[in-house]
């Protein structure tokens, strides 16, 4: 989220996050990186998005199209989905990667568009300092890593090694593998998901073409 300041000096929010009404209920999109500025940090973004949360009832429909970005964004949104109190159902059109992977698994029921891909990966951030710095910075990515797990873990009913390995590799999976891996519960648009073996792309090709889009890259 961009704070601006207009000429008027009036505060304008653009926001990562859209509310659509529709005929069923409400409909939430995220779309590009999550939290372009640091969530962690912005007493304005988590409220607002708790405020709009809250202002109606009913089932929710949270579409998806991220490359990721900010973890501590990614866990209270998830947290605040998972105690909203209607159903909530999620479905990734584009792109579920990294912190917005973590979101997805928010889901009472998670669908996939069949040409969409979910994609979890080790956390990385940057750290400035001497060794002691160093040392911290280790130490807070392998605790984010194991609040990552946590959510996967819940969702799949994979282990916590399985998991780690995946994320380790920086594992892409296509609509079909992640539902025969129980990330996704449906591919939208079709009856039983297809058999499919081969879902990694090329990571080079992918990763390099989605880093041109991330204003400084992603975590």
């Amino acid at each position: 989220m961009w704070a601006l300041i207009s000429k008027k000096g009036v505060r304008r929010i653009k926001k990562f996050w859209n509310w659509v009404k529709n005929e069923t209920g409400r409909s939430l999109y995220l779309d590009g990186y999550i939290a372009p500025e640091s969530w962690f940090e912005d007493e304005v973004s988590p409220k607002e998005f708790k405020r709009e949360l809250e202002a109606g009832t009913g089932d929710i429909t949270v579409w998806i199209n991220s490359p990721g970005g900010d973890f501590f964004a990614a866990s209270q949104i998830y947290t605040m989905l998972k105690e909203y109190p209607g159903e909530v159902l999620v479905k990734i059109d584009g792109i579920a990667a990294s912190a917005a992977a973590v979101i997805a698994m928010a889901g009472d029921l998670v669908l996939m568009s069949p040409t969409a891909m979910l994609m979890i990966h080790n956390p990385a951030t940057f750290v400035w300092g001497e060794e002691g710095d160093m040392q911290k910075g280790m130490e807070m990515l392998i605790e984010v890593k194991e609040a990552i797990i946590n959510a996967f873990e819940n969702k799949t009913g994979l282990t916590r090694k399985e998991i780690s390995k995946m994320m380790d590799a920086e594992t892409w999976f296509s609509a079909g593998r992640a539902v025969e891996l129980k990330f996704a519960d449906e591919i939208l648009y079709s009856g039983a998901p297809p058999q499919v073996t081969d879902f990694m792309f090329d990571r080079v090709t992918v990763v390099n073409a989605l880093m041109q889009k991330l204003p400084g890259g992603w975590n």
